[in-house]
């Protein structure tokens, strides 16, 4: 077995050295490896605030010192590495992602383009070459928990998030603190409206588009929206031996037919957009009681935010009707953890398709169905998203992967995107 081990490392490495790539396609990769060794010892995660992010953060900083980068902590906790051009005077050109995972989360959904944006960096300092622009190389904080650190960026990042607490058990404020940053600051980290030439993310598709069609590379065209709701319906719990079915006031009961309506809504309208239920609550929760509470979450995705709003419109009617049959009560609120739907930049779009021609890899034009940092960034200036794929489309999970060959090929259209962009007189 270890035999057999050692020659598919060997045939991986011999596939990456044919390529044609200026990238170290082999360190990328084992800089992919060396990060997923911080998780958590109980479960496959390294979820912000934790000790395993801590660990990984110290990780990354000190391959941004190794690669010639001057590096510092934000108010808001994003690791910042710099690098200074030819003229400092342009604005910086912004590489990066995050490293912090969902809890059984797996190692590829942000590393790879903070561990190709930290490759771009050594590669740079291989070849001695120095960009006009000045260059910052970003780890995004707490990225699975509300965008954080690109939020703070953009300034959109509020005072009630730092109570949204995450499965560390720490809130937002406590874990800020302890990535190093100060919620009590954290709006001087906001940049102005054009302050960047522009911005680049790598990421896995976290999708099966790419895999199942057999393309190398996909261009984003646009990232959707979230919103997330807390949904509460309340009923009576009662003895669930002695109340008779229709005397009952169960709350649960109405859960589930508005779990079904969120459904029907969703596919009543033409589109790409999601609408899930993904967490439930019923309370007391003893199976001799008729559920007298149940807190359940709506989340809503897609490119339009008028569409998002319209549909949420059409589930809360849903949820009315069905409270007012029920006999329950129910209420929502609305939860500041999210990001508003955002069109990446077309001259960027049209550069990065540029470098993907030059090298011949098969492409295509596709939406983010999930959020990302890039979201915020694109508030700043202009930001785009390269995207390799996910095999089988899976993500958030221990078994997501993509393959060595696909992050060198899209860590090697970043770095060459990179030059493009910074040899173009528009930016």
């Amino acid at each position: 077995m270890k035999k057999l081990s050692i020659l598919l490392l060997v045939s991986v490495q011999m596939s990456l050295n044919a390529q044609d790539f200026v990238i170290n396609a082999s360190r990328v990769n084992d800089l992919m490896t060396a990060l997923s060794a911080f998780k958590e010892e109980d479960n496959n995660s390294r979820v912000a605030f934790s000790d395993a992010d801590l660990e990984g953060r110290a990780f990354v900083m000190q391959k941004m010192k190794e690669a010639g980068l001057e590096v510092s902590i934000d108010f808001s906790g994003n690791i910042i590495g710099r690098r200074a051009g030819l003229d400092n005077s342009l604005k910086p050109i912004v590489l990066g992602s995050h490293i912090d995972t969902v809890p059984e989360g797996g190692d590829y959904d942000g590393c790879v383009g903070s561990m190709a944006a930290l490759e771009i960096a050594f590669t740079l300092q291989d070849l001695n070459i120095t960009t006009r622009h000045p260059l910052e190389f970003i780890i995004y904080s707490n990225e699975e928990g509300g965008v954080m650190g690109s939020r703070a960026l953009a300034g959109t990042l509020t005072e009630e998030a730092f109570k949204v607490v995450n499965s560390t058990g720490y809130s937002m404020g406590e874990g800020i603190v302890r990535l190093g940053g100060d919620p009590s600051r954290v709006k001087e980290v906001q940049r102005a409206e054009g302050s960047i030439a522009a911005s680049f993310e790598l990421h896995i598709e976290q999708g099966a588009n790419l895999y199942q069609e057999d393309l190398e590379i996909g261009i984003v065209e646009g990232i959707v929206g979230i919103d997330w709701y807390d949904f509460r319906f309340g009923g009576f719990a009662n003895h669930a031996g002695t109340t008779p079915m229709n005397n009952r006031q169960d709350a649960l009961l109405a859960a589930a037919k508005f779990i079904q309506a969120v459904n029907e809504v969703a596919l009543s309208v033409e589109g790409r957009h999601v609408c899930t239920v993904g967490r439930i609550q019923a309370l007391p929760g003893a199976p001799n009681v008729i559920p007298g509470v149940v807190n359940l979450s709506l989340e809503i995705r897609d490119l339009s935010s008028e569409k998002m709003k319209s549909l949420f419109d059409m589930i809360l009617e849903r949820a009315k009707e069905i409270a007012t049959a029920s006999n329950v009560e129910v209420t929502y609120e609305s939860i500041d953890a999210t990001g508003a739907p955002a069109m990446t930049d077309a001259s960027l779009k049209k550069i990065i398709e540029a470098q993907i021609n030059k090298k011949g890899y098969s492409y295509v034009y596709l939406p983010s169905g999930a959020g990302h940092d890039s979201q915020e960034m694109t508030r700043i200036g202009p930001a785009a998203m390269i995207f390799i794929p996910s095999v089988d489309g899976i993500s958030h999970s221990p078994r997501e992967y993509s393959t060595p060959k696909a992050i060198a090929q899209g860590t090697e259209v970043m770095f060459q995107t990179l030059l493009a962009t910074d040899s173009s007189k528009k930016y």
